[in-house]
């Protein structure tokens, strides 16, 4: 069994990278990614292990089939759960759809999903339950919306103690996997 101690980052970026030199940083959720990065920078001590790190990297035009599928697959294997970063730019790319439908169906993770244009818990929330405009954003990304009800996924704000929270909680990894179902931070 592979080394599952990885925290797969899954996070829409346009296809091919943006033409300007500023590639996959010309994408908000992209930077939003670059946030968790930056907080395990900053803090040794944030829960963060990027998979992103535990293979080589690709470049933006490398191929999809011999090389950038295959490398998103291995990465997954080594994760114990998957981040997604869902906003309201998130598209329905090519690599997101594979990223989620493989990790999801294929390897059984878990997924802790960021709102980063939500800051509280409270700003998910409506009388307790997750807002309209929230579950709206799940169909950006079809595969994900069908796909929900086979792992557990908790939904959680921009929030960098309520992420920390997310990725130390054993319900949200592989090896320790609650019920599949819809978790959130209560109001509260």
């Amino acid at each position: 069994m592979a080394n599952k101690t990885g925290n797969y980052t899954a996070f829409y970026v346009t296809e091919p990278f943006h033409s300007s030199s500023l590639g996959a940083n010309a994408t908000k959720d992209f930077q939003y990614y670059n946030t968790l990065r930056m907080w395990k920078g900053a803090d040794a001590s944030f829960p963060f292990v990027d998979s992103h790190d535990k293979t080589y990297s690709v470049r933006d035009g490398s191929d999809w089939e011999f090389t950038l599928k295959p490398r998103l697959r291995e990465r997954l294997r080594k994760s114990k759960n998957i981040i997604f970063i869902l906003s309201s730019i998130t598209t329905n790319s090519r690599a997101l759809r594979e990223e989620i439908d493989y990790g999801i169906n294929d390897q059984g993770l878990p997924v802790i999903v960021i709102y980063p244009e939500y800051d509280t818990k409270q700003s998910l929330l409506v009388n307790g339950y997750l807002k309209q405009a929230v579950k709206n954003l799940w169909v950006k990304l079809p595969i994900f919306a069908s796909s929900m009800s086979n792992v557990p996924t908790l939904h959680v704000p921009m929030n960098k103690e309520l992420i920390k929270l997310a990725l130390q909680d054993g319900g949200f990894m592989v090896e320790s996997k609650k019920a599949p179902e819809i978790y959130k931070y209560s109001d509260n």
